[in-house]
């Protein structure tokens, strides 16, 4: 499926709310990690990090319709945080995820460093991140009892 990135706005920001917790609603319930995970923001995160003048947040946009979201800040000056990305749930499972990290690479080629976590009990999340050259870091987060986050990092030489 072609996809394209596109800047989201403030009108964007309900939709991608909307979107953010229908994605991690079964992640929320299997972890419980009640504090950090997204479906518990408000809109007003969603609108602070929208108008962040150190980020960037990019609807995924697939036949003209958005279906996901990927966020990119730059903590210094040649790294860059993807937090958060996500899928709607019924365009999940279509290579979407990895067009939108690939894309979101092109666009921001000035980067030296790219950095995420992800929750480590999830196996495929984890794999998935390595696919596209993120190592472990070894540095770890212990959310809760049920869920830890690990974070990962990919250096320019490994950007596609």
């Amino acid at each position: 499926m072609k996809i394209r990135l596109e800047k989201a706005t403030a009108l964007d920001a309900p939709a991608i709310l909307a979107m953010q917790k229908a994605a991690f609603l079964p992640l929320l319930e299997q972890y419980q990690d009640h504090d950090t995970n997204p479906v518990n923001e408000t809109l007003e995160q969603v609108l602070g990090r929208i108008n962040d003048p150190v980020s960037i947040y990019y609807k995924i946009v697939a036949k003209e319709y958005m279906v996901g979201a990927i966020r990119i800040k730059w903590e210094e000056e040649c790294r860059f945080w993807v937090s958060p990305l996500f899928v709607d749930p019924l365009y999940q499972g279509l290579g979407i995820a990895q067009k939108a990290m690939e894309q979101a690479e092109l666009l921001h080629a000035e980067a030296e460093t790219w950095e995420l976590a992800t929750i480590l009990e999830e196996e495929g999340n984890c794999r998935f991140y390595e696919k596209l050259g993120y190592r472990p870091t070894g540095v770890t987060n212990q959310l809760n009892d049920n869920a830890t986050l690990g974070y990962f990092k990919k250096t320019a030489k490994d950007v596609v």
